[in-house]
């Protein structure tokens, strides 16, 4: 029997407040959930205090909506508000209604065989994961991550069954640990110290796959927060979250599976997609540029509610 879909309501605030007034803010806002085949967006508004002079919405190079607005007028403090009701559908890679995880990861494909199918002129162009095999701004391919992924990549294993164990690899040998890194912690150093949080979890664990040669994409999203037993759950207490998708040709087309190594397990109805890139830098929820401000100080807020109180979203996972 198919596991029951789950909906949930998501509130997204992002506030600055500045010591001196702005006098111009571009803002570029990559807060609105994808639309996937497991995902649909039943709803969704952005609001920005103060008014905008203008706002733009297109789709980026990855399929992900991005808004865009301009502030012109001197301004203290700025507040996104993103609102969002989502419905997720199961979408583990299982075979079939009586295949188990495990035996769908043990029959793709060879990972050899995947490295080989991705070098550019061998096969068919395939557009939608060669992008996703290089370098990136936060994403290093280097020796030094394959050696550590190597392990896990003995000649002729299954895809699927290969990143599962680099999965859990990862999850046993570092510490989840948010005041050890910033966004500006090179990934060589996260290898080196074994510490940080689910961002650093994930570049890390690109950087071993595009170092082996395989394609695989940053996924940002959200994840229910569960407070302790007896107590309330929290306005503002849930926080933005990141994994990884690797790309399997195991269908026509190929296929995208995510893989949580902060978590260590695949992401399900439990993971809401917001959006997707080579790293954090193409799907940051909000960045920008401004004149004037001085010091700032920001404040973010999530609270991911279930829509219907008998959806059981599982135990407690950890987040950024």
């Amino acid at each position: 029997m198919n596991a029951p879909a789950a909906r949930y309501h998501v509130i997204h605030e992002t506030s600055y407040s500045y010591e001196s007034p702005v006098s111009l803010s571009r803002q570029l806002l990559h807060l609105t959930p994808r639309d996937c085949p497991w995902q649909s967006c039943i709803a969704h508004q952005i609001s920005i205090d103060p008014e905008p002079t203008l706002t733009q919405s297109r789709v980026d190079h990855f399929g992900n909506l991005v808004r865009q607005f301009a502030i012109e007028a001197p301004h203290s403090r700025l507040l996104v508000r993103a609102e969002s009701t989502i419905e997720v559908r199961p979408h583990l890679p299982a075979a079939g209604l009586a295949a188990s995880l495990s035996n769908s990861l043990a029959n793709s494909p060879p990972w050899e065989e995947v490295r080989d199918a991705l070098v550019y002129g061998v096969t068919p162009v395939l557009l939608d994961a060669e992008c996703f095999l290089f370098e990136s701004p936060y994403v290093r391919v280097k020796h030094e991550f394959s050696a550590y992924a190597g392990p896990c990549f003995t000649p002729g294993r299954p895809l699927l069954e290969a990143v599962q164990a680099l999965m859990s690899l990862i999850h046993s040998e570092f510490e989840f640990d948010p005041e050890a890194t910033t966004v500006a912690t090179p990934v060589l150093k996260i290898l080196e110290d074994k510490r940080g949080v689910c961002q650093d979890f994930a570049h890390l664990m690109l950087s071993c796959l595009r170092s082996l040669g395989l394609a695989a994409r940053y996924v940002s999203g959200y994840l229910l927060t569960q407070p302790p037993p007896g107590k309330p759950r929290l306005v503002g207490a849930d926080a933005s979250h990141a994994w990884i998708s690797v790309y399997c040709p195991s269908i026509v087309g190929g296929i995208w599976v995510d893989f949580d190594p902060t978590n260590n397990l695949l992401p399900d109805t439990q993971h809401i997609t917001l959006a997707w890139g080579r790293d954090f830098g193409d799907v940051s929820p909000l960045r920008g540029v401004i004149l004037g401000g001085d010091e700032h100080e920001l404040d973010v807020a999530v609270t991911v509610t279930p829509c219907e109180n008998e959806v059981s979203i599982g135990e407690s996972l950890q987040q950024t």
